[in-house]
């Protein structure tokens, strides 16, 4: 199977038309999959030739960003794949300066992320 790709928006970025969402890598929330099972929709959607990937800072508690991460680097796809993450949600309650859309924020948030994917960009930071 020949995948297509489009330009996503003005970005200059080509994407697959349809992204793995990672929300349900991990079992921290009561519900997901384990990594062998989140392995495998992995390897099956890079194989039919996807290259963009959805994760966020807080999906299964830094989990999901974890293992895409991992399995990105396994494969050697880093220059291949488009990694998409988020912020805004509180990581820290009580905290007031571990949510929302503020500078300090950001940066804490986007440390986190890149440490967590094991890369030094993010290809699409969403709030």
């Amino acid at each position: 199977m020949s995948m297509t790709y489009y330009t996503l928006g003005n970005s200059g970025l080509r994407v697959s038309r349809m992204a793995l969402g990672t929300m349900t890598f991990g079992t921290e929330w009561g519900w997901g999959t384990d990594r062998d099972t989140a392995r495998a929709m992995f390897d099956a959607y890079v194989e039919a030739g996807g290259n963009f990937f959805d994760t966020a800072d807080l999906y299964t508690g830094g989990t999901a960003e974890t293992w895409l991460g991992e399995f990105v680097a396994e494969r050697g796809l880093r220059d291949k794949a488009v990694i998409a993450t988020k912020f805004t949600f509180n990581s820290e309650p009580g905290n007031p300066n571990a949510g929302g859309n503020g500078r300090k924020n950001i940066m804490r948030a986007v440390d986190a992320s890149l440490k967590r994917l094991g890369t030094d960009s993010i290809d699409l930071y969403l709030m």
